[in-house]
């Protein structure tokens, strides 16, 4: 085989590699993994009809995006943030946010950033009322990202995509009411409205208050469903999660819950 041969053999596979890299971090994103779930080769590549090569060549790169944890043993296991680890990670993103608010109010009088925006944010203004977290967590992402955008600072838009908000956000997707949607999609259209109107201080403040908003929901879910936990573990004498500061996961918390009945203030196992 002829040295372009074997280049142009590597150049495909990288771009396969690649290609595959998105398509699951597009999942991640979504919310198709749970936090801290495994991600098992046998499956993925059966799914996907890939080779465990280029998916391991996936995993290298989601890894250092730092949407998946390789660990020794285990394999790849989407990345599970700590409590403090998302409220740190969420005080970067609001300041962040703001700033892309404001710049996206001065730069919004340019013709082609406007319809950008306009044409990105449109879902926003849908009246169908959101019943699934799925849904809404993609018109988030699309939102927010469109903000970015907007800003015109391609370097604010890079620095924001690698702090995983939407990871994040996954985690506490069961914390998602209607009602909760409902007042997100309100706060969406206040900030939308103040770009569009070309006010950069009040889309920093409505910016803020959605964000500080956001955080409180990530506080008191947590404390809410370490309660849960701490019920359950005494009922069943061990750690639900074994992972010790890590942050909750929501869905093995509904299904070792779905087996526990609560009883006059007494929790007793099914």
């Amino acid at each position: 085989m002829s040295t372009r041969s074997v280049r142009a053999k590597s150049d495909e596979h990288g771009i396969k590699g690649h290609s595959l890299a998105e398509r699951l971090s597009a999942s991640i994103r979504a919310g198709r993994f749970a936090p801290g779930q495994r991600l098992v080769e046998a499956d993925l590549t059966a799914e996907l009809g890939v080779g465990r090569g280029l998916l391991r060549e996936a995993f290298r790169k989601l890894s250092a995006e730092g949407l998946i944890e390789l660990v020794p043993n285990r394999g790849a296991l989407v990345r599970r943030f700590s409590l403090c680890e998302a409220l740190e990670l969420f005080e970067i993103r609001n300041e962040l946010e703001c700033l892309a608010a404001r710049r996206a109010a001065n730069h919004i009088a340019d013709l082609c950033t406007r319809e950008s925006f306009e044409r990105a944010a449109k879902p926003i203004w849908s009246d169908h009322v959101r019943q699934g977290s799925d849904d809404y967590l993609a018109e988030n992402q699309r939102f927010h990202a469109a903000i970015m955008a907007a800003s015109g600072n391609a370097q604010l838009v890079s620095v924001s995509e690698r702090l995983q908000l939407s990871l994040i956000l996954s985690q506490i997707r069961f914390a998602l009411t209607p009602d909760v949607l409902a007042h997100s999609v309100a706060e969406h259209r206040r900030i939308a409205q103040a770009i569009l109107d070309g006010d950069p201080v009040a889309a920093g403040l409505a910016m803020r208050e959605h964000l500080d908003r956001a955080t409180e929901i990530v506080k008191n879910r947590v404390l809410c469903t370490n309660g849960v936990q701490n019920s359950l573990q005494r009922v069943m004498g061990r750690s639900l999660y074994g992972y010790g500061r890590s942050f909750f996961d929501f869905q093995t918390t509904r299904n070792v819950a779905s087996n526990v009945r609560f009883d006059h203030g007494r929790i007793a196992r099914d």
